[in-house]
């Protein structure tokens, strides 16, 4: 199967599982088989970069695309047989057209589908060469309007924040919540994870305390971008 329909189906599944009540399961089993796997990850990333709006010229984007080729082959040919067979067999039951045609036309060594590889790469070209939509919400808030209409709270955290810091969640105001709702699961679950086997290690009481406090306002937390951008520089630390 290839891998563009696989994602698609994988997509389709998390997607389903909220409404399925699945999602701690489907996001366990997404993060054994695509994010502990180096280059299924890679592989997964690069058909998210191939498929969006990114605002580059004509000569970056076709470099772009030249090198994700590159890239592409370069991990699928590391990815084993058994890894894909557990990912077929996860998604076998969805059912979903596949949204990333262009990008496995792209990536097709079939000589027979020269044609539909040439239309497909001029289709990805001229997509990389869009520059993404506005979206409602967050999507084109600075740093400085997110202050200035937040309470004292996030204020004194914005504002506590380095210049660097500050860039990291600007980038995230600017991405989509559908696809942010789905990485904070995911972050959840590892940094829950280390904070637990960190609490398992500790002996000093007062550190275990301090972690289980953690550990609570971690799982009651709900997702927003600025607890994803808060739940990510954790997870980064751990």
């Amino acid at each position: 199967m290839k891998f563009g329909l696989l994602k698609s189906k994988i997509e389709r599944c998390l997607l389903e599982s909220y409404a399925n009540d699945t999602l701690k399961r489907d996001l366990f089993v997404f993060n054994e088989l695509i994010v502990k796997n180096k280059n299924l990850n890679k592989l997964y990333y690069l058909y998210d970069e191939l498929s969006a709006n990114k605002g580059l010229n004509e000569s970056v984007a076709s470099e772009f695309i030249n090198q994700s080729i590159v890239l592409y082959e370069n991990s699928i040919n590391k990815i084993s047989k058994s890894d894909m067979s557990d990912i077929t067999n996860w998604v076998s039951y969805v059912k979903t057209k596949n949204n990333y045609e262009d990008i496995d036309n792209l990536f097709s060594n079939n000589i027979v589908t020269l044609e539909s590889k040439l239309k497909s790469k001029n289709i990805i070209l001229e997509n990389l060469k869009k520059t993404e939509e506005s979206q409602e919400g967050f999507k084109n808030v600075s740093i400085n309007e997110m202050v200035s209409i937040a309470n004292k709270t996030v204020k004194n955290y914005v504002s506590s924040l380095t210049e660097n810091e500050k860039r990291k969640l600007e980038s995230i105001l600017l991405e989509s919540d559908e696809k942010l709702k789905l990485k904070y699961e995911i972050i959840k679950e590892d940094v829950l994870e280390k904070l637990n086997e960190i609490k398992f290690q500790e002996t000093e009481s007062e550190v275990t305390t301090k972690i289980t406090e953690t550990i609570n306002k971690v799982m009651l937390e709900t997702y927003d971008k600025l607890n994803y951008f808060k739940l990510q520089e954790l997870n980064r630390s751990l």
